[in-house]
């Protein structure tokens, strides 16, 4: 079974120790605009939709998730264009973040960074996907240096950069895992994405419907690398969203079949854990 080709991702929580702290960064370097706060849980999302892009939960008792653990890597928020691009660059550096990497990935040019409790970000546009460059069928991607000043010379003149633009939107996660071949059964032989690169050193993506990938994994924090303690700050789940009822159905069905277990979560959410602990909540749009 193939996953339905319209599947995207919708939202990633994450435990937080300062809500009030990480809201404010979330806001103010990223951009994301605030849109419910209740009983110690943010929402925040893109200035035009009430759907949220990423959920803080306040836990000031969380542990901390040890180095070398799994969980994530990053998530990755996608920006219309180049021009937002550039806007985020002024917009982070404005607010005294410091970057921790800038890429171009031939697929797509991204930035990098750290919220203050080291959750990792990326902030990125696609190109074009005529654009996309393939050899022998298969998808190419490389990390190679972004083109900062031209990305620059594409801002609007005068523009801050203040806030996210309109139509920004998750556009996929990057998890580190125990073991590729552990993680390629489950995201493709029991999910039912698509791999698109295998080739990358310690690393795989997957994807629905053609996209360069919608799900990262990689094993850079060691083999075997174990899960971090139960209820530790970072990744608390993230969300892949399914066109509709019949597609969330049929996942389900398939996932199962599979010998993948699908719990209904402690809110009524049907929930999926990958080998390596790494939880997804399967909904509809």
């Amino acid at each position: 079974m193939t996953i339905d080709p319209a599947t995207s991702l919708a939202n990633a929580e994450l435990v937080v120790g300062d809500l009030d702290a990480q809201a404010d960064f979330y806001r103010d370097a990223v951009g994301l605009r605030e849109l419910r706060r209740a009983d110690g849980v943010a929402e925040l999302g893109a200035p035009d939709d009430d759907i949220a892009l990423v959920t803080l939960i306040e836990d000031p008792d969380a542990p901390l998730r040890p180095p070398g653990t799994t969980g994530l890597f990053h998530l990755a928020l996608l920006v219309p264009d180049r021009a937002e691009l550039a806007r985020a660059i002024n917009r982070v550096t404005a607010s005294g973040t410091r970057f921790t990497g800038a890429s171009d990935h031939l697929v797509s040019e991204a930035l990098y960074l750290n919220d203050p409790e080291g959750n990792g970000i990326e902030i990125y546009r696609d190109r074009p996907r005529e654009e996309w460059p393939r050899a022998e069928g298969q998808l190419q991607m490389a990390t190679l240096p972004l083109d900062v000043e031209g990305v620059l010379a594409t801002a609007p003149v005068g523009d801050a950069g203040a806030g996210m633009a309109a139509g920004t939107t998750l556009g996929h996660m990057h998890l580190q895992v125990a073991s590729i071949p552990a993680a390629d059964a489950f995201y493709t032989d029991g999910m039912g994405f698509d791999a698109t690169v295998r080739g990358y050193p310690g690393a795989l993506f997957v994807s629905a419907g053609g996209y360069h990938h919608h799900i990262g994994l990689n094993t850079w924090a060691g083999e075997g690398a174990p899960a971090p303690p139960p209820g530790a700050r970072g990744l608390r789940s993230y969300t892949i969203a399914l066109p509709d009822e019949a597609a969330l159905q049929q996942t389900l069905a398939a996932a199962r079949d599979a010998g993948i277990e699908a719990g209904e979560g402690e809110d009524g959410r049907i929930v999926v854990a990958d080998p390596s602990g790494n939880r997804a909540v399967l909904a509809t749009r």
